[in-house]
């Protein structure tokens, strides 16, 4: 499938904001499951967040809730993931990827077509 693209990340000091976007590429009428990901230097690669586009159900891992938000624009074919309140231990590689919908889009296992990813980093 074709890899999705990240773009958004950068550098920030604590309780700053960003906006991951991630652009995904539609197959006749299949609606995804989309996942962000995050990968720290030393640490697996952990979900941090996903949504069904097709009703617009969202995840979120317990460190980032009420602090993260993921949405689509349909139209676009795009996921974004706002990052509020952001903390040095949220400084990590952010991928984004997709599986389809057969899965349980809130469990990190079958996800694939990895982007490149996007630097977030958070200075204290």
């Amino acid at each position: 499938q074709v890899p999705l693209v990240e773009s958004g990340g950068g550098s920030v000091q604590a309780g700053g904001s960003l906006r991951l976007s991630c652009v995904w590429s539609q197959f006749s009428y299949e609606r995804p499951c989309i996942a962000w990901f995050r990968e720290a230097p030393g640490k697996e690669r952990d979900m941090v967040a996903a949504i069904e586009t097709r009703d617009g159900t969202t995840f979120y891992v317990d460190s980032v809730k009420g602090r993260f938000t993921v949405s689509q624009d349909a139209v676009k074919n795009t996921i974004y993931l706002q990052m509020n309140s952001l903390k040095p231990d949220d400084t990590a590689m952010y991928y984004c990827a997709r599986k389809s919908a057969f899965y349980p889009c809130g469990v990190r296992s079958n996800y694939g077509s990895w982007g490149q990813g996007t630097q977030v980093t958070v200075s204290s």
